[in-house]
C-alpha cells in the first residue's frame, strides 16, 4: 500500500514537473519575441542593420519614436482612436445588452423570428459595396459616427449576453416587480450589475478590434482629421518607406530604419491594449466562478 502511494506520489511530482517545463517553453516562445520588438524598436538604424542581438541591442536610440511623433497631427489621430474606441465599446455593449435583455424573455412575441433573424446575420452580409452604398446613403461618409453607428450590434455579443441573462433567477425580477420597478429599473439596476463579467467581456473585445480598427477608415474617411492613430501610423510607415525607396544610395541603414518605425509603431498602438487587460482581468475569473454556484 505504501509503495503505492509512494509511486502516486512521485508520478504527481513528474507530471507538475512536466507542466511547469512546458508552461515556461510556452512562456519563452511568447516572452521573447514581444522583447525582441521593444528592443528593436529602441535600436539605432546602425544597430538593426547589424542584427545579431534577441535580448539586448547594441545601441539603443529613440530616432524610430521620434520618426513617429514629428508629424504634429498625431496626437489629434491618438485622441480620434482613444473616442471612438470609448464611445464605441460603450454604445455597443450597451444596444447589444438591451436586445440580449428583451430576447432573453421567452414571452416576447416573434421571438423565434427575432432569433433567427439574429442568426443570419452571423453567417451573411451585404458585402463591401452594398455597404458603401447604405454607408453613403446614411450621410456616414466622412463623419465621426461612422465608428460608432455600424459597430452598434453583434448578434454574437448579444447571445453571450442573452445567455448570462437567463442565468438570473426569476425570483429577483419578481420580487423587483412586486416593489413596483419597471423593465428599465430591473434591468439598469439588477441585469446590468450582474452581468459584468460578460459585459467586460464583451467591451474588451469590442475595443481591441476598435482601437486596431483599419479598413473603416480606409473605406469610407478621406478626412485627415478624423484619421485615428492606425491610419496615421500607416501613413507614416509608407512614407519612410518611400523615402528609403528614393535614397541614391540604398544603403541598408535607410532601409532598417523604415524596419524600426515599423517596429515602434506596433509598440506604440500595442501599448494601450496591454496596460487596460490587467485592469479587466478580474471580470474574467469572476465569469469563469459565475457558473460554478447552483442555488
Amino acid at each position: 500500500m505504501n509503495r503505492k502511494v509512494v509511486k502516486e506520489d512521485v508520478d504527481s511530482r513528474i507530471f507538475d514537473a512536466i507542466n511547469i517545463i512546458v508552461l515556461f517553453l510556452v512562456t519563452v516562445v511568447i516572452v521573447v519575441p514581444l522583447w525582441n520588438v521593444i528592443i528593436s524598436s529602441l535600436s539605432s538604424g546602425k544597430a538593426l542593420a547589424e542584427g545579431g542581438f534577441i535580448f539586448w541591442s547594441k545601441e539603443f536610440s529613440l530616432e524610430n519614436y521620434r520618426a513617429v511623433f514629428n508629424d504634429n497631427t498625431i496626437w489629434q489621430s491618438f485622441l480620434v482612436s482613444i473616442s471612438k474606441t470609448f464611445f464605441g465599446v460603450i454604445t455597443h455593449v450597451f444596444f447589444c445588452a438591451m436586445i440580449g435583455y428583451g430576447l432573453s424573455k421567452r414571452y416576447i412575441k416573434g421571438r423565434k423570428l427575432y432569433v433567427a433573424m439574429g442568426v443570419i446575420t452571423m453567417f451573411f452580409s451585404g458585402g463591401m459595396i452594398p455597404t458603401y452604398l447604405l454607408i453613403k446613403s446614411l450621410g456616414l461618409l466622412n463623419s465621426f459616427w461612422v465608428y460608432i453607428i455600424p459597430a452598434l450590434f453583434s448578434y454574437y455579443d448579444v447571445v453571450i449576453l442573452m445567455n448570462f441573462f437567463r442565468n438570473v433567477p426569476d425570483s429577483l425580477e419578481e420580487s423587483a416587480k412586486i416593489d413596483g420597478a419597471g423593465d428599465w429599473r430591473i434591468f439598469l439596476k439588477i441585469f446590468i450589475p450582474l452581468s459584468m463579467p460578460a459585459m467586460a467581456t464583451i467591451a474588451l473585445f469590442n475595443g481591441v478590434g476598435q482601437w486596431n480598427d483599419f479598413m473603416t477608415t480606409k473605406l469610407y474617411i478621406t478626412n485627415q482629421a478624423l484619421y485615428p492613430l492606425q491610419m496615421k501610423l500607416y501613413e507614416i510607415i509608407v512614407q519612410s518607406q518611400t523615402q528609403s525607396m528614393q535614397n541614391i544610395g540604398g544603403s541598408a541603414v535607410i532601409e532598417t530604419t523604415t524596419k524600426g518605425v515599423q517596429l515602434a509603431t506596433i509598440v506604440i498602438t500595442t501599448l494601450p491594449i496591454v496596460v487596460i487587460y490587467p485592469l479587466l482581468q478580474r471580470y474574467f475569473i469572476s465569469g469563469m466562478m459565475l457558473g460554478a454556484v447552483k442555488e
